[in-house]
């Protein structure tokens, strides 16, 4: 393998649902000679796609985890992160993107920008990853990658460019024809792997020539050497590789390929494309935080004997132990190292070390700056940084999106519940927007996640790979309360039980807050609760949070101010405070007017024009509000912000709706109240229980 760092490329697969990112993996393995015949997603030949290991993505169809692979093209290295296009399973995109210098986001030649091409790209902008774009199914009914290309630049604000033009589309796609070497391809069957170039067709030169003038223009934005070579008509194609290459890594310019995973036409100028123009670690700027130095921002070097550096981004949990993939960003790791995780300072010896290949591992004995690796048997948590010690840095964070629905599971057995226990312990750690917990009345777990997929999947996981028999209950709105006036308390917390008592008094008032979750604010003078004991009021006051007393869900928003109090030299404890602090929350909380929260999703639909009308009453019925919809003559794209209370089963109405031909993703937006009417029948219902 090439050791040179400029030679690598760290590049993930990114796209709506059912654009076709695990095929393009599939082919890209195959014609770089990891994989040695190509199977389909769906696993129709009892096989299926060799990204797609786990037995479920086979029967659905679907990529539900990451997973990562390595291939070789023409001496250069690649890693490949395949990632999820449902809305459900976003966390794994992120995590993803959070370790890749690079992307590809795939598009539908006939569905083009997608709402979660729209996601995924946002994805993108946050992680400041640059990225080309692969328009895929130019072979289908309906395929137009010039309004795909339009809908980049307008939806997407991308500064789009062609490489290639289709020679024919629909069932006569053939071949393309590349704009730099203005030379058409074809690709030969029974799999593309011969590449027949000729000359482009007399009937498609205008068109190649009018589309190669506006790479050109694009091009020359980002090199004056280029610039004058035009003028000069002494345009070479490095120069234009070396143009592309700038605009693309300082995310200015997005190159756009276009073919066929399925029928096996324009993947492997795709793959020349990854090296042309994607970044290498070395062509991108990363930082860390320098915990010794008040977390002062450090930039890293890319080179392999600098001091280790390494983010902990996905963990496993096989039946061999936690498997953790580790991307390194500075320096190396050998065989029998000792490694620090400076989130706890706990030192591992490095056992195993391995390069993945989907499910497969293959062991290395040493891994460099810019290698995505997999480590076994460390305990640690999504997140966590690694270096060799002499250093105490801490690498930025993934965005986490909070859990908005939550599923009741209950079990037959008690052999069911130990195999349920160790699902969700190993769930859990896995997957951070996953959460489990049981309820105190009733005793029973309930499992919070991101959509009704996210949940179900997570269920049929445990009836299959835990043999645990679970039934689930009906799924319920991750609800939260807040306050929404300003309330004064003035308690004391008393208790004699003969010997030391307890006793403590807080006085100060709740409010709401804006922005953030819970904000304690000391304003206490005059040492009338000694600082010692500080601490245990805000500690008390935080153990409120996690069940209103309204509806018996989280609070969010609240700004406690505490101002006065009083303790006893002999009474007054840390415990004693504490339930002070939990009696004044108590005291003021209805007085502040509690009001509840629902979670409130961002819905995209797109579907055939003629069922708009259809679509918009069926959002307007469940209290949704459209903010925008956009029609490009046979599709309609809906916008709409909808409760998630109203979202149950939404799926089949809108198939019926539309006689199975609409589809819809929806993710998390923000959180707002609920109507009077509902507020009450929650209250009624909570009192009830």
């Amino acid at each position: 393998m090439v050791s040179d760092t400029k030679y690598l490329r760290n590049i993930g697969i990114s796209a709506h649902i059912d654009s076709g990112k695990t095929t393009l993996t599939e082919r890209i393995l195959f014609y770089t000679k990891r994989i040695f015949a190509v199977h389909e997603v769906r696993g129709k030949d009892g096989i299926g796609a060799k990204m797609d290991s786990m037995e479920l993505e086979k029967e659905r169809g679907i990529t539900i985890s990451s997973a990562a692979t390595y291939c070789q093209w023409k001496e250069h290295n690649i890693n490949i992160i395949d990632t999820p296009g449902h809305v459900d399973f976003t966390i794994e995109v992120e995590r993803a993107l959070r370790v890749l210098d690079g992307s590809i986001l795939v598009l539908c030649a006939v569905g083009g920008v997608q709402s979660q091409s729209i996601t995924v790209d946002r994805q993108m902008n946050r992680n400041h990853i640059p990225r080309m774009a692969f328009i895929n199914k130019c072979d289908r009914a309906g395929s137009d990658p010039y309004r795909v290309v339009d809908q980049l630049r307008k939806r997407l604000n991308h500064n789009a460019i062609l490489m290639q033009t289709p020679i024919g589309l629909e069932g006569n796609f053939s071949g393309v024809i590349d704009l730099i070497s203005m030379k058409a391809f074809y690709f030969e069957e029974p799999f593309g792997e011969d590449i027949k170039i000729e000359s482009i067709p007399p009937s498609l030169v205008n068109e190649a020539m009018e589309k190669r003038e506006e790479l050109l223009d694009a091009a020359a934005m980002f090199s004056d050497e280029l610039t004058e070579a035009i003028l000069e008509d002494r345009v070479t194609e490095d120069l234009i590789h070396e143009a592309i290459r700038k605009g693309t890594i300082a995310r200015e310019l997005t190159p756009v390929f276009i073919g066929s995973a399925y029928k096996n036409i324009g993947v492997q100028p795709l793959l020349d494309g990854i090296i042309h123009y994607m970044p290498s670690p070395i062509d991108v700027e990363n930082t860390a935080f320098d915990i010794d130095q008040e977390e002062k921002i450090i930039s890293l070097t890319s080179e392999s004997n600098a001091p280790l550096v390494a983010l902990a981004f996905k963990l496993e949990i096989s039946p061999y132990g936690q498997l953790t993939y580790l991307r390194i960003y500075q320096g190396s790791i050998e065989k029998g190292d000792t490694i620090m995780n400076t989130r706890n300072k706990n030192k591992i010896k490095v056992g195993r070390l391995a390069k993945m290949h989907a499910d497969e591992m293959e062991e290395i004995s040493k891994a460099s700056a810019g290698d995505i690796v997999a480590l076994f048997g460390v305990d640690c948590f999504s997140g966590d940084t690694f270096t060799d010690g002499s250093l105490n840095y801490a690498l930025k964070s993934m965005v986490i999106p909070e859990p908005v629905i939550s599923l009741k599971i209950s079990t037959k057995d008690n052999k069911s519940n130990n195999n349920v226990a160790k699902a969700l312990n190993r769930f859990v750690r896995e997957d951070p927007t996953f959460t489990s917990r049981v309820d105190e009345e009733s005793g029973q777990t309930i499992i919070s996640g991101m959509g009704e997929l996210h949940l179900e999947i997570y269920v049929e996981r445990m009836k299959r790979e835990f043999g645990a028999q679970v039934e689930t209950g009906i799924p319920q709105v991750a609800y939260r309360e807040t306050i929404s006036g300003k309330a004064e308390f003035n308690y004391v917390h008393k208790k004699q039980t003969g010997g030391a008592g307890q006793y403590g008094k807080v006085a100060g008032f709740m409010e709401p807050l804006e922005e953030g979750h819970y904000e304690f604010i000391n304003q206490i003078k005059g040492g009338v609760i000694p600082t010692e004991y500080v601490p245990a009021v805000d500690k008390g006051f935080q153990s409120c949070l996690k069940k209103g007393i309204l509806i018996g869900f989280p609070v969010l928003g609240i700004k406690i101010t505490v101002n006065d109090g009083q303790y006893h030299p002999v009474d007054s404890s840390e415990k004693a405070f504490s339930q002070a602090a939990i009696g004044a929350f108590k005291q003021a909380y209805f007085k502040a007017k509690p009001i509840i929260l629902e979670p409130i999703m961002k819905i995209s639909i797109e579907c055939p024009s003629e069922f708009q009308g259809s679509v918009m009453s069926s959002i307007n019925q469940r209290r949704g509000t459209i903010i925008s919809s956009a029609e490009d003559g046979i599709f309609t794209a809906v916008e709409a912000e909808v409760p998630l209370a109203e979202m149950f089963g939404y799926a089949t109405v809108l198939r019926s709706l539309t006689q199975g031909k609409a589809e819809f993703t929806m993710e998390f937006t923000k959180y707002l109240k609920v109507p009077k009417s509902l507020e009450d029948e929650l209250i009624a219902k909570h009192k009830k229980v």
